[in-house]
């Protein structure tokens, strides 16, 4: 049942930018799973992904004919989702930003508070360290390690060579590692 998908070809993305109803359709459809699969892996919660993933198809099915090049649909559904996924993060994180029924699946979920607030302090660290790369860096480590894409797929996304990106993604993990240790270092100094 691991069923793998693919991104539509390029003739069909052209059909949808002249117009055609079907194609569009079709164009949103083929694009779903990979939309889903990475809001899945960028946003704080499944209901944050979903809306996330919706919001990004809403935008594919009204502003297809914005796109300039039909090879970069995957690259720009990324950027959608990623940048829908920033914004709830900071209605999130926003003073009086976390909703009750948040709160309450963290409740149900974690076994002892002590627990929770460790896990949530690790991952604020985590997602503040990852914040942190520069945007270039942030990118890549993204679609390769947390989204799992191929090498060859983060590269054509980032318009980058197969060797750049793994520069990149070298410079991305030891950054993350150093500022990881850099904190952790810095909690017990006063």
């Amino acid at each position: 049942m691991n069923r793998r998908f693919t991104w539509p070809d390029e003739r069909l993305i052209k059909a949808a930018q002249d117009g055609d109803h079907s194609s569009l359709t079709t164009v949103v459809m083929e694009s779903q799973p990979h939309v889903r699969k990475f809001a899945r892996s960028l946003c704080a919660s499944p209901q944050d992904a979903e809306d996330a993933a919706q919001e990004a198809l809403i935008i594919l099915y009204r502003k297809i004919g914005t796109l300039r090049a039909t090879g970069a649909l995957a690259s720009w559904m990324f950027r959608i989702v990623r940048n829908e996924c920033l914004r709830q993060l900071r209605t999130l994180t926003a003073p009086g930003g976390t909703a009750p029924e948040q709160v309450e699946q963290v409740e149900q979920v974690e076994s002892s508070a002590e627990h929770a607030v460790l896990h949530r302090l690790e991952a604020e660290r985590i997602a503040a360290a990852v914040r942190a790369l520069p945007r270039d860096q942030r990118q890549v480590l993204i679609m390769r390690d947390i989204q799992g894409l191929p090498g060859r797929t983060v590269a054509a996304a980032l318009g980058l060579s197969t060797a750049a990106m793994k520069s990149r993604l070298h410079r991305a993990r030891a950054a993350l590692r150093d500022a990881l240790d850099a904190t952790e270092r810095g909690e017990v100094q006063p």
